[in-house]
């Protein structure tokens, strides 16, 4: 082309837990079942929406036509002022209506933040880190995601000496992004960690991103905290959405919620380039906008909610059961959220590891795709032999979750129990053969 066309931080654009689709789909032509461990979507995995629910949703779309139409740009009012009202009451600080936005899901939601963030800011986040942030930063800032470490030894916590040396030895991080509960690791952070990263924002003169899509789905609800409780006045932006917790990842509804907005006059400034950017866009999704009130307003909806967290949990103990005892892994029993991050031990990376694929044909799309993936990535090396072999699907922790620990994530949504403990002993047998 006469001019590039190419962004500069097109390479960053990597989302691996659908990247191994392809190859999936590939053996499954072979005649090998899949089991998909690598996507969080409850649905897909066979969990039931309530059927009071569906009830809700269908009335609506039968008995008006509006949720059929635009809503307002920055979502519907009465969604938007049924939220400050909740909020405010949660997290003790004032969330006006006007401050919060809808989104065509949390995914589009952190696109535009960091897209209206100038490219010489960055945003310093987890890693393990959820690729729709790390990919999208790194687009934005031209250069791979800016990391702080999780600690697998100290229950996949944040080390806050290393955030702290990093914000202090960068001087172009300008935010902190807390993911809590954690996605992939299912951490949930104590109140304690929140307020360490609340008093370096307030050192640095940072602001501060929490994606908070699970917290509702903290297995023990009291240990969540939302860091709009702790903000102390630091300009901080609060990611939530539906697609988890109710779960209806469908109805693509995401939202952000902006506190302290006035404490920065660019805080402020760049608040707005976010809502002149949504205004191109009309609107969001308007049903799901429409009917979440009544959703989160029923009296049925925290029973379903504690039904989901118990079953996770005890899905966990499980995960705890089978794979913890395997001295090729390190598993770290998750506290929330639907996920299971299986590190591997010092001893297992150094070990030359081969699989056969299991059938002849499976052996040959396997060759190809391990001749394009570098002999070092040794978990992504190892899930795509695992796939070929068993049909489990995971997601490799270094090229799919930006992590300097190798591993893979499995997810805690399989409804079937003989099926979820026959994939994690395959696991066991393949890694101790």
């Amino acid at each position: 082309m006469r001019v590039s066309i190419v962004h500069p931080g097109a390479g960053e654009l990597k989302y691996e837990i659908r990247g191994i689709v392809e190859f999936a789909k590939k053996l499954e032509k072979t005649g090998l079942p899949i089991v998909w461990e690598n996507i969080g979507d409850p649905v897909a995995k066979g969990e039931e929406v309530p059927l009071w629910v569906r009830e809700m949703v269908s009335k609506e779309t039968l008995d008006s036509s509006e949720s059929y139409g635009y809503s307002a740009t920055k979502g519907v009012d009465e969604t938007r002022e049924y939220l400050s009202a909740i909020r405010t009451k949660e997290v003790g600080q004032e969330l006006k209506p006007e401050n919060i936005i809808f989104f065509n899901g949390l995914g589009d939601a952190i696109t535009k933040t960091y897209t209206w963030l100038n490219p010489i800011a960055r945003v310093l986040g987890p890693s393990p880190a959820y690729p729709t942030h790390s990919s999208v930063e790194g687009a934005h800032g031209r250069s791979r995601h800016l990391t702080y470490d999780l600690d697998s030894d100290n229950g996949w916590l944040p080390d806050m000496e290393d955030i702290r040396n990093k914000v202090t030895y960068n001087p172009q991080i300008a935010a902190l992004l807390i993911i809590n509960p954690d996605n992939p690791t299912g951490a949930v952070y104590p109140k304690e960690i929140l307020e360490e990263f609340v008093s370096i924002a307030l050192e640095f003169d940072l602001f501060l991103i929490a994606d908070e899509i699970y917290a509702n789905l903290a297995f023990e609800k009291e240990a969540f905290c939302s860091l709009a409780e702790l903000s102390n006045g630091i300009p901080t932006i609060v990611m939530r959405g539906l697609s988890k917790e109710v779960p209806w990842p469908g109805s693509r509804c995401g939202w952000l919620e902006f506190y302290n907005i006035d404490a920065d006059p660019d805080f402020r400034a760049y608040v707005k380039s976010i809502e002149e950017a949504k205004m191109t866009e009309v609107c969001s999704t308007t049903l799901p906008q429409t009917v979440l009130p009544k959703i989160l307003g029923d009296s049925r909806y925290p029973d379903h909610l504690e039904r989901r967290r118990k079953l996770y949990a005890e899905r966990a103990e499980t995960v705890q059961k089978i794979l913890g005892n395997c001295a090729a892994l390190r598993v770290v029993k998750p506290k929330g959220a639907f996920y299971q991050t299986v590190a591997f031990s010092e001893d297992f990376v150094k070990q030359p590891f081969v699989l056969p694929a299991a059938n002849p044909e499976a052996q040959h799309l396997l060759d190809t795709e391990l001749a394009a993936i570098e002999p070092g990535n040794f978990d992504k090396r190892f899930c795509y032999m695992l796939l070929a072999a068993t049909g489990i699907c995971t997601v490799p922790l270094t090229s799919g979750f930006n992590s300097h620990i190798p591993g893979f994530r499995i997810t805690l949504l399989e409804n079937n129990p003989q099926i979820f403990e026959k994939t994690l002993n395959s696991i066991v047998s393949v890694v101790t053969r």
